[in-house]
């Protein structure tokens, strides 16, 4: 029922942050001025885009997010995406994976493979990648606190493949501070953490130049609830606090900062979404330079993957979820991603279908081909409206970085529980302004209808399990256990002490260690990270 007169005199105009939003923008609602705040894309502070041609120039990676069952099921996924025209792969891995457990833990039981891929050994990342030549794609791995054990397996998939590593590129997650904030798959305590991250740093810029060694999400920090302010001022201050991390490590900021990348959630909040995007590389770049004293300006550029928002997708009337996603897509491009994921409509549901893939996947190719948005860089750059939006978000970006300092910085606002009280609060008043109507979600609170849902679904073979046990056990008993041992009692005698941890994982990755023993060696040495509630 369309609103009547009456109703819309009555409605509040707000973002889906919450933040209220004039009739009508005005030069003064957005002062700016050109050099010092937006400048020409390409140029410091990059609010308009890093690349001087931006899509004229090269079109954004296309990525689906792929990886269920065993290896080879998701080659076939990934060989799948391929053929349809996606120009990256992104990979996801089963919770025990994600977790540091092999799939032969008791924890295992009835997860295996069910979320993502089950990656035990190098054996299980040969066949993720058999046929897929590594230095002609570009590879995503969404994974955390296990991130240098599965980066070590890829480079040395890539050296079987004859592939040198400064041929191949990339990006592992590697965020661990979002995890103790939002997405809570930890395993070691903060400071070991962030001493693997730092190892990686070193490790990549020496032998591994193309690589990005870490993916600063705010993505899951948004999922969590967060509004797009807490999103863009969590993610940056953790962002920061690598940095620093770095620094404080021995490192050179421009030896590693350049290999730094983000990634992005993109909400349904179409304006909003783009300022935030711009917000972001304003923010980066005056901090890099001005703050931490980078001297390459790529160091300085703030360069981003995003992903439409998994939590705006509704199981009821699904197909509804293409139009959500198709709005995000196009927020993003228009916001300024180099790649982009873009969700199935089915993701409420189920892993996605091969039918659900491609139509997200058809997205973004109409985006690039038939909407035009591609022919001119930042077109939306001197709205008044999307000036203001930049604004009031670096300004409570700002406010946030302050009162984190205020607490000790980002590790010890963690461990008071200061961002997760934030994300709490955040998404209750959320789940109130849906609840009570003040926000509409079509099919939930909106044009609701109880027609029986009709689309199928992907189910994972129970089979999958045996399967993936038996080439565990297979690996294991053809392995050269002897070796096995040396190499893991090295890796525990360099975590120990100061020696870069990298070269020492890929010895027991070569010598076929499973992912479960080389975690069990660093949880003997780091300790484990139990979480304070909060209330």
């Amino acid at each position: 029922m369309a609103l009547t007169e009456k109703a819309l005199s009555k409605r509040r105009f707000a973002t889906i942050s919450d933040r209220e939003i004039n009739q009508v923008y005005r030069p003064e609602d957005a002062p700016v001025d050109y050099e010092r705040d937006l400048g020409d894309p390409g140029q410091y502070p990059y609010t308009r885009g890093v690349h001087e041609t931006m899509y004229r120039g090269k079109l954004w990676t296309m990525r689906q997010f792929a990886g269920f069952g065993t290896a080879e099921e998701t080659n076939r996924r990934f060989q799948f995406l391929l053929e349809h025209g996606q120009t990256g792969l992104s990979t996801a891995f089963d919770l025990p994976t994600l977790l540091g457990y092999d799939s032969d833990h008791e924890f295992a039981q009835g997860e295996i493979g069910r979320e993502g891929v089950a990656i035990d050994t190098l054996a299980d990342m040969e066949a993720l990648f058999e046929g897929i030549p590594l230095d002609q794609v570009t590879t995503s791995m969404t994974i955390n606190s296990p991130a240098s054990v599965i980066w070590a397996m890829y480079l040395a998939v890539a050296e079987k493949q004859g592939v040198p590593w400064d041929r191949i590129s990339g990006t592992i997650q590697n965020d661990i501070l979002k995890e103790y904030i939002a997405q809570k798959e930890y395993i070691f305590p903060p400071r070991p953490s962030l001493r693997l991250i730092t190892d990686n740093f070193a490790f990549a810029s020496e032998h591994v130049p193309r690589w990005n060694t870490i993916s600063i999400s705010g993505y899951h920090i948004r999922e969590a609830g967060a509004t797009a302010g807490q999103e863009l001022a969590f993610t940056l201050a953790d962002g920061f606090a690598y940095v620093q991390a770095g620094i404080e490590a021995g490192l050179n900021v421009d030896d590693f900062a350049p290999r730094l990348s983000f990634f992005w959630d993109v909400h349904n909040d179409f304006f909003e979404e783009i300022a935030k995007f711009r917000a972001a590389r304003r923010i980066w770049a005056r901090d890099m330079k001005e703050r931490f004293g980078a001297k390459n300006p790529r160091s300085w550029m703030l360069r981003t993957h995003a992903q439409t928002a998994g939590v705006s997708l509704t199981a009821q009337q699904p197909e509804v979820n293409v139009v959500r996603v198709a709005l995000q897509a196009l927020a993003a491009v228009l916001g300024g991603t180099q790649s982009l994921h873009t969700n199935s409509m089915d993701e409420a549901l189920c892993l996605p279908t091969e039918d659900a893939v491609k139509m997200a996947l058809r997205t973004q190719q109409v985006i690039a081909e038939e909407s035009g948005v591609t022919n001119t860089v930042d077109p939306l750059a001197g709205s008044y409206f999307i000036e203001s939006l930049t604004n009031d978000l670096e300004s409570e970006a700002r406010a946030y970085f302050a009162e984190i300092e205020r607490r000790g910085g980002v590790v010890t606002a963690i461990e008071q529980g200061f961002f997760q009280r934030e994300l709490a609060e955040s998404a209750y008043r959320f789940q109130r302004r849906v609840q009570s109507g003040d926000y509409g979600v079509v099919g939930v609170n909106k044009f609701v209808d109880e027609e029986p849902l009709r689309i199928p679904t992907l189910k994972i073979d129970p089979e999958v399990e045996k399967r993936q046990l038996a080439r565990l056990r297979r690996v294991k008993a053809e392995r050269d256990s002897v070796r096995v041992a040396e190499t893991l009692e090295a890796l525990r005698r360099a975590a120990a002490g100061t020696e870069n941890t990298m070269p020492r994982i890929l010895d027991c990755v070569r010598a076929y260690a499973t992912l479960g023993e080389i975690v069990d060696v660093l949880k003997s040495v780091f300790g484990t990270y139990r979480e304070n509630a909060v209330f």
